[in-house]
């Protein structure tokens, strides 16, 4: 898929997040003319996935462009999937998901097992989709490329033992996402991701050739 000047990068933030802290990826996502980038902003400990995926498919209808791709976050990751699998008319693209446990989080378990209020700081749509989760697997129209950290820096091991690498609140093997296109490590933490150099240019670089440099 060749970039063009009317190629659109969704950014989805995760957890306690609002987008802003998506600035910086966003500027290097643009730095070399490929993409434009916007963030997407939804109300993360607000209302249930199902709320979120309708807002991103409403926000993302509205955006004028030719390709149109996305890159989630943690939880935004799993915003992205839902809202990819429940619709077939947007514009072509691809998504990276930076750091999503698709197949659940120990540490958010942990949080909500054992937390005072643990559900309820986690929010919905993270007990719907990581404390309560499901095997997932990706049969999309879409590449999708996933990124996963393993400097375990974060508070992650204070509420489970995280005995694989891990990205101080992900582990690896969460991450791992049976139909995705490629699956990137990186030395890097989970919130480290959106400020990590490597970490947008390896989503670029998937974003453009549906595979990340190796």
């Amino acid at each position: 898929m060749k970039a063009t000047s009317s190629s659109l990068v969704i950014l989805v933030h995760g957890l306690w997040m609002s987008g802003f802290e998506l600035g910086v990826l966003k500027h290097r996502l643009e730095a070399h003319g490929h993409f434009r980038a916007v963030a997407f902003s939804y109300p993360s400990l607000r209302g249930s996935m199902a709320d979120h995926v309708k807002s991103l498919i409403e926000f993302a209808r509205t955006q004028k462009t030719d390709e149109l791709h996305f890159v989630g976050h943690s939880l935004g990751g799993l915003v992205v999937l839902n809202a990819l699998n429940v619709t077939d008319d947007l514009p072509p693209g691809r998504a990276v998901l930076l750091g999503t446990p698709v197949q659940g989080s120990k540490a958010a378990q942990g949080v909500a097992r054992w937390m005072p209020f643990g559900k309820v700081i986690l929010g919905s749509a993270v007990n719907e989709e990581i404390v309560e989760w499901q095997p997932r697997e990706w049969s999309g129209r879409r590449d999708v490329g996933v990124i996963a950290g393993s400097m375990g820096l974060g508070l992650g091991r204070m509420f489970a033992e995280l005995n694989t690498d891990h990205d101080g609140s992900v582990m690896v093997e969460e991450t791992k996402l049976p139909g995705a296109k490629d699956h990137l490590i990186l030395s890097t933490s989970h919130t480290g991701m959106l400020f990590s150099t490597e970490v947008a240019e390896q989503t670029e670089h998937f974003l453009l050739r549906a595979t990340f440099r190796r």
